[in-house]
């Protein structure tokens, strides 16, 4: 059985291409536009990794991740947060709330699907 990816990004450009690469190489996509939307879909597929951005409607990523870290449901899920905000300020919030890796955009190919194998130890 593949494992599902969870993919939240309010671009969908930026999900559409996550989603193709990703499928590519046997992971199962689920998608979320924002945070709320994000924390409905983690209720009902469980995901096993969460590629999360930070800037989003709504609800930001820092505080999905945070809410999702504090839920014992889901404290174990592995979050990567996938962001344009590269400052060193916002990667220490990242990972303060939670998230398990934080990475910046753009990005290669390689080095997210990297990331996801490490975690999903494929």
């Amino acid at each position: 059985m593949s494992k599902k990816i969870l993919v939240v990004d309010d671009s969908p450009t930026i999900r559409e291409m996550i989603k193709g690469l990703l499928e590519k190489i046997g992971y199962e996509i689920e998608m979320a536009s924002d945070g709320f939307e994000a924390l409905e879909v983690v209720k009902k597929v469980l995901p096993d990794l969460i590629i999360l951005d930070v800037n989003m409607p709504k609800m930001d990523g820092f505080r999905v991740c945070r809410l999702l870290k504090f839920d014992r449901n889901f404290r174990n899920i592995p979050i990567i947060m996938l962001t344009a905000r590269d400052e060193e300020e916002n990667i220490k919030i990242g990972i303060k709330t939670g998230a398990d890796l934080y990475l910046t955009k753009p990005i290669e190919p390689e080095k997210l699907i990297e990331a996801v194998n490490k975690f999903l130890h494929e």
